[in-house]
């Protein structure tokens, strides 16, 4: 189907890329924004470093009630499975998605990986200045979101 895939974004609590505190997640099918998702999840030790609470603004007293990734990930899956996967900067979240189900001894399911960061070669919020996407930078599911509006506009350009 032409311009659907899924966007995905996580923010983690520390360096460890196992370590995933926030999910974000929007799904376009033909085009249009079908379903979105967001939750906290607590991180392993639900242990966070200074640099990423500074650069997300979670903190243990955020996290320290949310369900474990493992509880939540049949319903990240189905995002998932089988579709094109986009990302910005999709080195870091395809590693955090790998590190994190290999934590949970869960295997990976199959996708196909884009990036945004790859196709535009420019950080996320200096896209979304330049076109006008809303962006609470930091916040998964507004990159998410961001993500997929980058997405969207490359795929009609090559189309």
């Amino acid at each position: 189907m032409p311009h659907t895939f899924t966007a995905i974004d996580f923010e983690t609590a520390h360096s460890a890329r196992s370590t995933i505190c926030q999910v974000g997640l929007v799904r376009v099918e033909r085009g249009k924004v079908a379903r979105e998702f967001s939750i906290l999840v607590q991180p392993p030790g639900n242990l966070y470093n200074y640099y990423n609470t500074q650069v997300h603004g979670l903190t243990e007293d955020d996290t320290w009630n949310a369900p474990f990734f493992d509880t939540v990930w049949p319903e990240i899956r189905g995002f998932i499975e089988g579709c094109t996967l986009v990302a910005h900067n999709g080195a870091f979240d395809f590693s955090c998605l790998r590190k994190t189900l290999d934590f949970y001894g869960m295997s990976e399911p199959s996708y196909e990986p884009q990036c945004t960061y790859k196709l535009y070669k420019k950080k996320l919020n200096v896209l979304c200045d330049q076109f006008g996407i809303e962006l609470n930078h930091h916040d998964a599911l507004s990159d998410a979101r961001a993500c997929a509006e980058l997405y969207l506009r490359h795929c009609r350009r090559s189309t």
